[in-house]
């Protein structure tokens, strides 16, 4: 099965709320979503199987979304899901990418995000693009007071970071295509 990624739009809202659901135990309303379309500094993508627009909405099949708002230079990840059913199949990484790509286009120099400090799975992944820990934010997540970790990227327009993103994007095409 293949996919592509592409801007979220207003038609998106529900299946992205879908995956909010199912992937954050704390959910935003649908409204929000439909409001940060709205936002110029927001900026959401969603991941979607090729193949699955239906004649009669021509809706496509979005398994993963991911957001990014900008603040003068840096670039912050809101955040990144995907249906469970769709999980290691490397979807999140291509909209990791997808985000560090839009967030270089916004010329962002540096790159956040908070991951609940119980994800090691999604910390794992952040490591490999070149992602440290700079802060914990204690009890950050509501529903049940976890901690966040804060991470950063920094000099992501770089020669450095930018032969490291080129590498891992080549691995991965190779692996997912």
């Amino acid at each position: 099965m293949s996919y592509y990624i592409r801007r979220m739009c207003r038609e998106d809202v529900d299946q992205v709320t879908e995956i909010d659901r199912e992937a954050f135990p704390t959910m935003w309303p649908p409204a929000n979503y439909e409001r940060e379309l709205k936002v110029s500094l927001a900026h959401y993508i969603t991941a979607c199987v090729d193949g699955t627009a239906t004649e009669r909405t021509g809706e496509q099949k979005v398994v993963g979304f991911a957001g990014l708002w900008m603040m003068a230079d840096e670039a912050h990840i809101t955040n990144i899901a995907v249906r469970h059913s769709y999980q290691r199949q490397g979807i999140g990484e291509h909209l990791l990418i997808a985000m560090i790509n839009l967030a270089i286009e916004q010329n962002a120099h540096i790159l956040t995000l908070e991951v609940r400090a119980s994800n090691t799975a999604a910390q794992k992944l952040y490591h490999k693009y070149g992602f440290t820990q700079i802060a914990i934010r204690r009890s950050y997540y509501t529903d049940n007071r976890e901690d966040a970790l804060v991470m950063t990227i920094g000099n992501i327009d770089g020669a450095m970071f930018q032969r490291r993103l080129r590498r891992l994007k080549k691995a991965l095409f190779r692996k997912w295509g």
